[in-house]
């Protein structure tokens, strides 16, 4: 990937997050940003949401924020960013994240993430997009997660193939550099 892009990020919304995730998020926010990437992402200003949106825009990034109308208040809302899409639903709001983005990126987060993840992992492998999916797994965060994609390939539920779904990589800078391969 090269060139002007945009990246869709899934992450948690929660501030009750140990600091060492926060840190990812503003991590990956910087190396977007110095990359002239474009962060699509969830258009909260809480929790890693907004760790990674305020961290594009200190490092002269463009943020792209896609929210529910239900979630509009704040503190909830990134009102900062350069586009706030306001949808009625949160199936819109994927709908329009996945557009949008031309890779995504998933760092640490809750059910929503893991709802997202899983999204954009069955989308490509039944072909509906050929965008990479790349797991940001800060401190072993996703070593169970993984573990259950082996388990159920194991097991015959998935293919051995669809492993190439999606990259896990330990950090921020190695997500960069998958994405930019």
């Amino acid at each position: 990937m090269s060139g002007q892009q945009t990246i869709g990020v899934f992450c948690s919304s929660s501030d009750a997050v140990d600091r060492l995730y926060m840190d990812v998020a503003t991590q990956l926010g910087m190396l977007l940003a110095q990359r002239e990437w474009t962060l699509v992402y969830g258009g909260g200003g809480i929790g890693l949401m907004g760790a990674l949106a305020r961290s594009v825009h200190a490092h002269g990034g463009k943020v792209v924020g896609v929210i529910p109308e239900s979630m509009t208040h704040k503190p909830v809302v990134y009102e900062k960013a350069n586009e706030l899409i306001v949808t009625k639903t949160m199936r819109q709001r994927k709908a329009i994240m996945d557009d949008r983005s031309d890779a995504f990126v998933v760092l640490p987060g809750g059910f929503g993430t893991l709802e997202e993840l899983f999204e954009v992992i069955a989308h490509r492998q039944l072909r509906y997009h050929d965008k990479s999916v790349v797991i940001v797994n800060s401190a072993g965060f996703y070593d169970p997660l993984i573990t259950l994609f082996d388990h159920i390939i194991e097991h015959q539920f998935a293919k051995a193939r669809h492993r190439k779904s999606y990259e896990v990589v330990a950090d921020p800078a190695s997500a960069v550099s998958c994405l930019s391969e």
